[in-house]
């Protein structure tokens, strides 16, 4: 896998790819060092961005501007992930711009209800945050739940603000930073 890292808006973002597509994303909030180290884990190697790769940037750039951008196009690696996640990966891509489903929903649309915990353990897996718009899963209650980037729910609130839809943390979830 080949990686590079580069800024935006919302901060410095790592991106990781391989010949068959994206296969990794951090999404901003760690610190330089522990961005590169997460990043380049097993193998993978800092290298020049290809055209595809770079196109890509600036749609997350702009994405960071608060621009409209559409994901669903964007070439994926999935073979390192688990076949259920990978449904629930490809479920999710229906899922654009300011549009949002709870776990249960996605559960449902995969068939069974009752794996509803299981698919927010493969948004919690999620190797591609923000392509694979893991933030836009909500809650039954409407609330944010769970969110594995760095900066927890805050993180996901604001990628939701920035595609117009409020969505409010629990009591006492952003004055503790959990």
């Amino acid at each position: 896998m080949k990686t590079t890292i580069f800024d935006t808006a919302l901060g410095a973002f790592g991106i990781g790819w391989t010949d068959a597509g994206v296969a990794r994303l951090q999404l901003p909030g760690m610190a330089p060092n522990a961005l590169a180290v997460r990043l380049n884990r097993d193998g993978a190697q800092p290298d020049k961005p290809t055209r595809a790769i770079e196109n890509l940037i600036n749609q997350i750039e702009d994405y960071a501007d608060g621009v409209m951008v559409d994901f669903s196009g964007v070439t994926l690696d999935l073979s390192r992930v688990p076949a259920f996640y990978h449904r629930a990966y490809l479920a999710l891509l229906g899922y654009g711009w300011g549009q949002t489903t709870s776990y249960g929903a996605l559960a449902r649309e995969l068939g069974d209800v009752s794996l509803s915990r299981v698919v927010g353990q493969a948004m919690g897996a999620n190797p591609i945050p923000l392509i694979i718009p893991c933030h836009r899963v909500l809650a039954s209650n409407g609330k944010p739940g769970g969110f594995s980037a760095p900066g927890g729910a805050e993180a996901k609130i604001r990628m939701l603000a920035l595609e117009r839809v409020s969505v409010s943390a629990p009591a006492g979830q952003m004055a503790f930073g959990f």
